[in-house]
Formats: structure tokens, sequence, C-alpha cells
């Protein structure tokens, strides 16, 4: 999670100049969003990474050497790694779903409207992880019918407390760590605990992780 004082480091992965080029002049208006550097495939991410300070990286799905999912596999695998936001199509793109797995703490569509872009960058940034519920409830229902997928969650989420999965129910539910707070008559900070222990337990990287183990359990 960024100091979130300080302007939001984004890194750009697009094949597509147009888009690159569209985005960093959309985010140039933001004023707390920045755009560090931009690199047009996934093989090109870690050099980049390695240059620039980052905390969001806006990755396409559709790649011509290394996809957006292999990418977003490798970022996540690097100490204290910066969040990834998924930029689709989706209505050709079929591998959102698997990018979520791989760590990505969200997606955009391509045609989101440029509030609902800067919007989403801060929330990543933040920690919150960025689901459209629409798009969400086709992609839980896919991954609730993969093979095993229920058996394996509901084994997970039995390592848990009750109060852990309590916390975990409410982030399926798409609750901020103030509104699980409320429900659950717990500090900000307890809530913070109590996810970090969830992260633990369930191998998890992050929140959205834990929202997909939930689905696939039936819990939300």
């Amino acid at each position: 999670m960024a100091d979130m004082t300080q302007p939001v480091r984004v890194l750009l992965v697009d094949d597509d100049a147009l888009v690159r080029s569209g985005l960093s002049m959309m985010l140039a208006g933001a004023g707390d969003v920045v755009v560090v550097g931009e690199v047009d495939d996934g093989d090109r991410v870690p050099a980049a990474l390695d240059e620039h300070a980052v905390d969001v990286v806006l990755m396409d799905l559709r790649m011509p050497r290394l996809d957006g999912i292999a990418a977003t596999r490798r970022v996540r695998a690097r100490p204290r790694p910066p969040e990834v936001l998924v930029l689709t199509t989706f209505d050709t793109d079929e591998n959102v779903l698997y990018a979520l797995r791989a760590g990505a703490s969200g997606f955009l569509l391509k045609d989101s409207p440029p509030e609902a872009i800067v919007d989403a960058i801060r929330r990543v940034c933040a920690g919150e992880p960025m689901l459209s519920p629409g798009i969400t409830r086709r992609l839980m229902d896919r991954a609730a019918t993969e093979a095993g997928a229920y058996e394996r969650a509901r084994s997970a989420l039995e390592t848990l407390s009750p109060r852990e999965h309590d916390v975990v129910v409410a982030i399926a539910a798409g609750k901020t760590n103030a509104e699980i707070g409320a429900e659950l008559y717990l500090s900000v900070p307890t809530v913070k605990a109590h996810i970090t222990h969830v992260l633990d337990k369930l191998g998890a990287g992050n929140r959205t992780q834990i929202a997909l183990l939930a689905h696939d359990a039936g819990l939300a």
C-alpha cells in the first residue's frame, strides 16, 4: 500500500500505443496520479519496475510476447510488489478470472469513464479491490464451477477463527475496512490485523483472492 499523501505512481502496460497515450493524457489531469513509465509488452515489466518506483500497474491482458496473466504473476512474486489493475475489453478477454487468481487486485473495462479509472487506481493503491459488481458476479459464478473449487475453498476456510470467517464474508461482499469494522464492532486496526492473519492462513496475495475463495465456498 502506498503513502496516500504522495501521488500514486502508475506504470502503463499495453501493446497499443494509442491506448497508452490516451491513458497517460487522461491521468495527467488527475492531480494525485502520475504515470512514471509505460511499456508495450509484459516481458518488459520487470525492467520497468527495477527502474521506477511504482504503486499500481495498469496491465493489459493480451500482448504478443508475454500476456498480462503471466506478467501479473511475475509482478506479484516480487518483494513488496505494486498492485496490479487489469485492463480488458472483457467481452473478448476470457482470462480475467485467471489474472485475479494470479494476484491482480481488480479490473477495468477499457471504455470506462476517466473518473472511474482514476477512482479504481486510488482504490487499489489504498488496498481496496476494484471489482465491478455485475461483471464480478459472472466471474465468481464461473470460479465456482471449476472442478474441486468448492471443496478446496471450504477446506481452506476451516482454518480460520469464527471472527476471521466473518471478515472473509464481509470482504467477499465488497465492504471496506471501515464498513467491516462498523458491522462487526471492531476498530479499523483490528480489522486490518484480522485481514493480515487471513491472508497468511489462506496463502492469499490480496483481498481479491480472499473474495474469490469465499465465492468458491458459496459464502457470498
